[in-house]
């Protein structure tokens, strides 16, 4: 009887000790994380395809906590229509119409940046293309158009930058990935091909660059609801390809908020977080894929037996915009059609 008294004691103590040290740790961790916590105010942040969808929404985020900001894009009416609502906001704006593919516009975009503010605090790489459609449609140009936005842009714009940054002795630079980087996703072959050489590159410059000070985020996303969809490339059975992929886009069990996932990077950003997966769905991918890659192959192969077959023009690039129909609209999708107004992709 003394014994089981003894033994409930004993059991009482240590589940005190234990609820006592991890609240030790919370404490701590939290203490930890407000003492490293990155302050925006007056910081110069620069944003590639900033003018719309996901970089809008960052410059938003970003305008809201009193960063100076450097937006690009390729698409100039795009570019004066952010200026004019970030200016609005309070927020100091340089904005530039510039192709970041081109080794040369993505160096003019860091001089402009350091001309105008004499420093950069933060690269957000997020300028990005996506051609959606069969594999069997897809040719070399196709994959290196992928490559020449998703992956060179970023590595011509990190190159342009790290000189500033070395010299300051601090700098974060973000680079937004996908889950596509992750998993191999069909009818998206070009666009995972070039976003897993993205992740590569995050994850392999966090390691080389984190002793000189330097913080690189890899950001993975799920699918956003920012009305990007009628900006997407497609190849294939246009209607059909561009009807699965508005409606995936905008369901709430398939993608996630867009606000929300800004609010989520930059706070990734201020605490120096490695790598964000935005989504428990994401989440719930990679960690299969890293447990049993087997498995997911299996699940995405017969996921591809239910997405479009190749249509009579399939070789044919169209945007998404131009391949509207009866299949693309409705309740679902209109949600799309709203995020799009709401983000400047029209």
């Amino acid at each position: 009887m003394e014994n089981n008294s003894n033994q409930g004691l004993f059991s009482g103590k240590t589940a005190l000790w234990a609820a006592a040290g991890l609240g030790i740790y919370a404490a701590a961790r939290h203490l930890y994380k407000e003492m490293i916590k990155f302050d925006f105010q007056d910081k110069v942040v620069v944003i590639t395809g900033g003018a719309r969808g996901l970089g809008l929404l960052l410059a938003r985020e970003l305008a809201a906590k009193g960063a100076n900001l450097v937006i690009c894009s390729r698409n100039g009416d795009q570019i004066e229509v952010a200026e004019q609502e970030l200016r609005r906001m309070g927020s100091t704006v340089l904005g530039l119409k510039a192709d970041v593919s081109d080794q040369r516009d993505a160096s003019r975009v860091i001089e402009a940046a350091v001309s105008q503010f004499g420093r950069i605090d933060v690269l957000i790489n997020n300028a990005g293309v996506m051609l959606v459609g069969p594999e069997n449609v897809m040719d070399v140009e196709d994959y290196k158009t992928a490559m020449d936005t998703n992956f060179w842009a970023a590595l011509y714009m990190i190159k342009a930058a790290l000189p500033y940054f070395h010299e300051q002795k601090e700098g974060r630079i973000v680079n937004i990935c996908s889950i596509g980087g992750k998993v191999a996703v069909p009818h998206l072959l070009p666009y995972s091909v070039s976003k897993f050489a993205m992740v590569a590159l995050s994850e392999g410059l966090h390691a080389e660059l984190k002793k000189d000070n330097i913080h690189v985020t890899t950001v993975i996303p799920n699918l956003m609801r920012t009305g990007s969809p009628r900006n997407v490339s497609l190849k294939g059975d246009h209607e059909a390809e561009y009807a699965w992929f508005k409606i995936a886009d905008s369901s709430p069990l398939l993608s996630q908020d867009a606000s929300q996932a800004a609010t989520d990077i930059v706070n990734a950003v201020a605490y120096r977080e490695t790598e964000v997966i935005l989504t428990n769905t994401a989440k719930l991918a990679v960690a299969l894929q890293g447990a049993n890659p087997g498995l997911v192959s299996f699940v995405t192969s017969i996921a591809n037996r239910f997405l479009p077959k190749s249509g009579p023009e399939g070789a044919v690039i169209r945007k998404g915009y131009e391949c509207e129909s009866e299949k693309s609209t409705g309740k679902v999708a209109s949600i799309s059609d709203r995020a799009a107004l709401e983000n400047n992709e029209i």
